[in-house]
């Protein structure tokens, strides 16, 4: 008896009383209701299991501190459509006094013809003209001995007095500051055909791939025609073996970066097409680069930087401008970091959200139910009052 009458007080507290079946009315607005208000919760639910399954990511902002990265490394794949590889020298050098010269680690140099197909299969790394004394020009067959110690003309120094290659005469001439040009009897450039070579390429394109490592201070790299070389403390490039010709200096950077890559991350330069109408243009990019770290939700972490640039263009020669043709890139290093961090989403949030849509949308359905039946029901009543008078 007792526990009957326990029971019958807990009826009390139900705060939902049924009403017996023969009195409830079924309509067709309570069922078109219902089925929109069902499709509704329905997609409402993927849209909150969409949300629940992405993942968190919380940035932070604060002043870079960290010591630990000392080098950067810088991502680039770039195709020039009217220069040839063996035009094009790559430098790099920064605030910290480190030049690269003439960057050979890590890039490579894709030749392409006329039409931006590959000429070769496969791209050598930093491909030099002239450089492969092997590679005799085509008559002459006569072993070399390995032992020899050829003429510099004129130009050796005490740490180079032979010149077995047309490179190595070159290089002599750039220490020495004299102009170079293949085509005086230099026995090394015509064993090689160098200037054959150079003919050969003249109207190909060179893609451009790989990375260079640089010191994490402000600095900058380009790619401009020319053999590079330090002068005095001057950093120079000899254009006198080119012939003194113009150079169309039109490119697509398809990928340039600072770092690893992450989740989420805009390369701003990607897919930039830079057309050099004039020739003889000097494209110029401002880079402001922000270190950036990226924390998985396994607590991995990946170091990289994010970047935005502004990008400036000149006709050299042109109204007195004066500096070299090419692609260059000066970047500098932001004192804030921004951190991203992954987190999974709270299950309890997620099933809130869906009580939240459930109820939410079943509660505006009985209302908007409500309001039909009833004003159905009084404009019913005032058609049947009209026929009766």
């Amino acid at each position: 008896m007792q526990t009957k009458a326990i029971l019958e007080r807990l009826r009390q507290f139900d705060a939902y009383p049924k009403t017996l079946e023969d009195f409830r009315i079924k309509t067709f607005g309570g069922a078109a209701i219902t089925i929109v208000s069902g499709l509704l919760m329905f997609v409402l639910f993927l849209s909150e299991l969409n949300y629940y399954l992405t993942k968190d990511v919380q940035p932070e902002l604060f002043v870079d501190i960290s010591r630990g990265q000392i080098k950067m490394k810088i991502n680039l794949n770039v195709t020039f459509h009217k220069m040839p590889c063996a035009y094009l020298s790559i430098d790099a050098m920064d605030i910290s006094g480190e030049n690269q010269i003439d960057v050979a680690h890590n890039l490579f140099k894709q030749r392409l013809n006329e039409r931006g197909g590959l000429v070769e299969d496969m791209p050598e790394k930093h491909e030099e003209l002239g450089d492969k004394s092997e590679e005799l020009a085509e008559g002459v067959k006569k072993e070399l001995d390995p032992n020899r110690c050829e003429s510099c003309y004129g130009a050796e120094t005490d740490d180079g007095k032979c010149c077995n290659t047309c490179e190595e005469v070159r290089d002599q001439y750039r220490k020495k500051g004299w102009a170079f040009k293949a085509n005086e009897n230099i026995i090394q450039c015509e064993r090689e055909g160098w200037v054959d070579k150079l003919q050969k390429q003249k109207n190909e394109g060179c893609n451009v791939f790989g990375y260079i490592e640089v010191n994490k201070v402000g600095g900058n790299f380009h790619m401009a025609p020319g053999k590079s070389f330090q002068q005095s403390h001057v950093h120079v490039h000899d254009l006198q073996a080119l012939g003194g010709e113009k150079f169309n200096t039109s490119h697509t950077i398809y990928h340039m970066s600072f770092g690893e890559e992450y989740p989420g991350i805009v390369n701003p330069l990607d897919g930039l097409e830079q057309i050099d109408d004039n020739k003889q243009t000097m494209f110029q990019y401002f880079i402001k680069v922000v270190p950036t770290t990226y924390t998985d939700d396994g607590g991995k972490t990946v170091f990289s930087n994010q970047f935005s640039a502004t990008k400036h263009s000149k006709v050299i020669g042109a109204m007195g401008e004066s500096g070299l043709p090419g692609l260059f890139v000066t970047y500098e290093l932001s004192p804030m970091m921004v951190k991203y961090t992954e987190k999974r989403r709270s299950f309890m949030h997620f099933l809130t959200g869906v009580c939240a849509i459930i109820g939410g949308v079943f509660t505006v359905a009985g209302l908007l139910d409500s309001v039909v039946y009833h004003s159905h029901r009084a404009l019913q009543k005032k058609m049947d009052l009209g026929k009766a008078t």
